[in-house]
């Protein structure tokens, strides 16, 4: 029972909490795309319940810039000015909320 309850207010906040953030996705999404060009989402492989592998969905705050080698340069050297923005207030885990709408992550 208590599982039902979880999921049906994971549901309703992240589909309120969507709504209302969307004013703000778009701008920020439309900066992404901008300034660092596509794409706009970051994925990455996280271990969920019972260890099983999802993607989590973040804006993108880093740049593809690698070294003569071709290897990626550290993190600090691709991170951008507007990453930097977007990390600070947290933006870039907005689209998280996707992940939470559909089961992959709930809210605590």
């Amino acid at each position: 029972m208590y599982t039902v309850i979880k999921r049906t207010l994971d549901i309703l906040a992240s589909l309120v909490m969507l709504v209302a953030s969307l004013p703000l996705m778009l701008p920020v999404a439309m900066a992404i795309r901008w300034r660092l060009g596509s794409p706009v989402l970051f994925r990455h492989a996280r271990p969920g319940f019972r260890e099983e592998t999802f993607y989590c969905l973040k804006f993108r705050t880093m740049t593809d810039a690698r070294d003569k080698n071709g290897e990626l340069l550290s993190d600090a050297e691709r991170l951008t000015p507007l990453g930097c923005f977007l990390r600070r207030y947290s933006l870039d885990e907005l689209p998280q909320l996707w992940n939470v709408l559909s089961g992959e992550m709930s809210l605590v």
